[in-house]
């Protein structure tokens, strides 16, 4: 982890911007490589998060780690995160004032991370980082290009791993969309290796049917 980065997370240890932070064991920060290319962004932490003070350790964790080993990724090739760092009570959804107080941390991860992807999961991540308000249904599995931290990112929304632990027809599909997680990235290596285009061969000028006379003034 980058200085910056370390720095950053100690903020968030003692970050008390909302109502959020009396309740809470400790603050989610995040977890995995500090210099990923992929970057996977959840709600806010559950009660497992909240007490081991890691992202994604319930049984969400769990389908999360089988998905990334299904694409031959593990927890040390990403970076994990959340949009909120505090438990809300109960679990509930977070509130938009919550959302407010706690995003600037999220985007300075981003910002310092430098991820080439972001992987949203769920509807809150995905509204948030896309600036829009269509829902996780809508524009799963659906590339789009952002601006984060200053840079071009590619963004791409994913159901949630909880989705699929309530509803077992989900599987396939955030299965299918995990699996064009490879492929996209090869994409963009593609493209940053692309040759670039020839140059237009050099035509000399034709000279002049009436010379200009240069003469000194």
């Amino acid at each position: 982890m980058s200085s910056e980065l370390a720095v950053l997370k100690e903020t968030v240890s003692g970050c008390t911007k909302c109502a959020l932070h009396k309740g809470r064991t400790q603050a989610v920060f995040g977890s995995g490589s500090g210099t990923a290319d992929v970057m996977f962004v959840g709600e806010a932490p559950g009660f497992h998060e909240d007490q081991q003070g890691v992202p994604f350790v319930g049984a969400a964790g769990k389908l999360l780690d089988t998905l990334l080993g299904g694409i031959g990724l593990t927890r040390a090739d990403v970076f994990v995160a959340n949009v909120l760092k505090c438990r809300p009570p109960g679990n509930r959804d977070p509130q938009p004032e919550e959302i407010q107080s706690c995003e600037g941390h999220l985007f300075r991860q981003i910002e310092l991370i430098q991820p080439r992807l972001v992987c949203t999961l769920g509807n809150f991540a995905t509204k948030l980082l896309s600036g829009k308000h269509l829902g996780i249904t809508r524009v799963h599995g659906q590339e789009q290009d952002v601006v984060l931290g200053g840079r071009p990112v590619t963004l791409y929304p994913i159901y949630h791993p909880a989705a699929a632990l309530y509803t077992r027809s989900m599987l396939a599909v955030l299965e299918a969309d995990f699996a064009r997680i490879p492929e996209i990235l090869a994409r963009m290596n593609a493209a940053e290796v692309r040759p670039p285009a020839p140059a237009e061969p050099f035509a000399a000028p034709q000279a002049s049917e009436h010379p200009v006379q240069l003469g000194l003034f």
